[in-house]
């Protein structure tokens, strides 16, 4: 259990450290740094790649709930999303909106005004490990 944790801990910061030049040089969270990961989050949905979204996931989000993976909560959540038309028009319209939707950033702490939000009513992100991460 430890070690699974441990692993995607470093799993996450090493993805965030590879997310681009100007997330790792910028040693703070910026518009576009948060725009990025967003993007991913929602490219990875539409793809339906679990693995992908929580690669985008505060360190807590990630942990196995009721013996499933994060990967298999979300492959399960894309999966119905994707499933219905309205789903995808969703998915599809934020994506869309990621490059031109307001970005609020307060400190560590930043947002953006997406036409479905992320995570529980929420579209809200942390500045943690040189990269943006969804929190609910």
């Amino acid at each position: 259990m430890l070690r699974s944790r441990l692993l995607a801990a470093f799993g996450v910061t090493v993805i965030c450290l590879a997310a681009g030049s100007s997330a790792f040089a910028d040693s703070g969270g910026n518009a576009a740094t948060l725009r990025a990961a967003a993007g991913r989050l929602v490219a990875a949905e539409l793809a339906g790649n679990g693995a992908g979204v929580c690669a985008v996931l505060n360190a807590p989000l990630t942990a196995t709930v009721a013996g499933r993976t994060c990967a298999e909560r979300w492959d399960a959540r894309s999966g119905a999303m994707r499933s219905s038309a309205a789903g995808r028009l969703a998915l599809r319209r934020d994506l869309r909106a990621v490059a031109t939707a307001p970005v609020r950033i307060d400190g560590e702490h930043g947002s953006i005004a997406l036409p479905e939000p992320l995570l529980d009513g929420h579209s809200r992100f942390y500045w943690t490990a040189n990269c943006w991460m969804l929190t609910g």
